[in-house]
C-alpha cells in the first residue's frame, strides 16, 4: 500500500536546472512558503537523478535542457527508480514533441518558466498530493496533439464514473476535490483512479490526462 504524504509536514524540494541563478531563484521565492523546504539542489541531469535517488524528495522541479543527461530522461528513470516521486517540469521549452515527451516520461506537471510563484506553489501542493497540474496552454497543445487513431475504444472502455474522474483529473483536482465534487468517499476516488489507469494503460495521473486529452475522450 502506497503511504500517504503527511500534510503536517514540509514538502522536500530537488530543484534540478543548470543555471545557478535560476536554482538560486526558485529556492528564495519556495523559502517564503512554510510548507516548503528545498532539499537539494542539481546542475545536470545525472545528478538529479543521483540525488533524488540519494535524498528521496517529496518533489521534483525539473528542467528539460540539461548537460549529461536531459530532463525528460532524468524524469523517465526518478519515475522508475522512486515510484511515487512526483516531477514538475519546470521550462523554457513548449513545443509539443517537448511536452508529450515529458509527460510519456512520467512528469505530474508541466509549468513554462514565466509561471506565477502561485501557479509553482500550486502546482507543487497538487503533486504532492498526487494531483496533476498542467498550465492551460500546455492542455491546449496536448489537446491539439491528437495522432493515436483508435480514440474512441477507451473512451467506450471507461464507465461514466470514471469518465467524471477522469475529468476532474485533467481540471488539476486531488483526491479529496474530486471527492467532494462527486459526493463520494475518497477511497471511492482513488479505485476509480486505479481502474482509469488500468483501462487506459497508462502509468499516472499525468499520464491518464494526456491519452484523454489526445484520444478526446472526454469529447461530446
Amino acid at each position: 500500500m502506497t503511504q500517504q504524504p503527511d500534510a503536517t509536514a514540509a514538502t522536500r524540494i530537488l530543484i534540478a536546472d543548470d543555471h545557478p541563478t535560476l536554482r538560486e531563484g526558485l529556492r528564495a521565492i519556495l523559502d517564503t512558503q512554510e510548507d516548503f523546504t528545498v532539499a537539494g539542489e542539481a546542475a545536470d541531469g545525472e545528478e538529479a537523478v543521483a540525488k533524488a535517488e540519494a535524498m528521496r524528495p517529496d518533489v521534483v522541479l525539473m528542467d528539460l535542457e540539461m548537460p549529461r543527461l536531459d530532463g525528460v530522461e532524468a524524469t523517465r528513470r526518478i519515475v522508475e527508480r522512486l515510484p511515487g516521486t512526483p516531477v514538475i517540469v519546470l521550462t523554457a521549452f513548449d513545443t509539443d514533441d517537448r511536452i508529450i515527451g515529458a509527460v510519456e516520461a512520467g512528469a505530474q506537471g508541466y509549468l513554462l518558466k514565466g509561471a506565477t510563484r502561485d501557479e509553482i506553489f500550486r502546482a507543487i501542493r497538487v503533486a504532492r498530493q498526487g494531483g496533476t497540474l498542467l498550465q492551460p496552454a500546455i492542455a491546449s497543445k496536448l489537446l491539439r496533439h491528437v495522432h493515436r487513431p483508435h480514440g474512441r475504444e477507451g473512451r467506450e472502455a471507461l464507465s461514466e464514473r470514471e469518465r467524471e474522474v477522469l475529468a476532474l483529473l485533467v481540471d488539476g483536482l486531488m483526491n479529496k476535490e474530486i471527492a467532494r465534487r462527486l459526493s463520494i468517499s475518497e477511497r471511492t476516488v482513488k479505485f476509480h483512479v486505479a481502474s482509469i489507469l488500468g483501462k487506459l494503460g497508462v502509468p499516472n495521473r499525468a499520464a491518464a490526462v494526456r491519452v484523454a486529452l489526445e484520444q478526446r475522450l472526454l469529447a461530446r
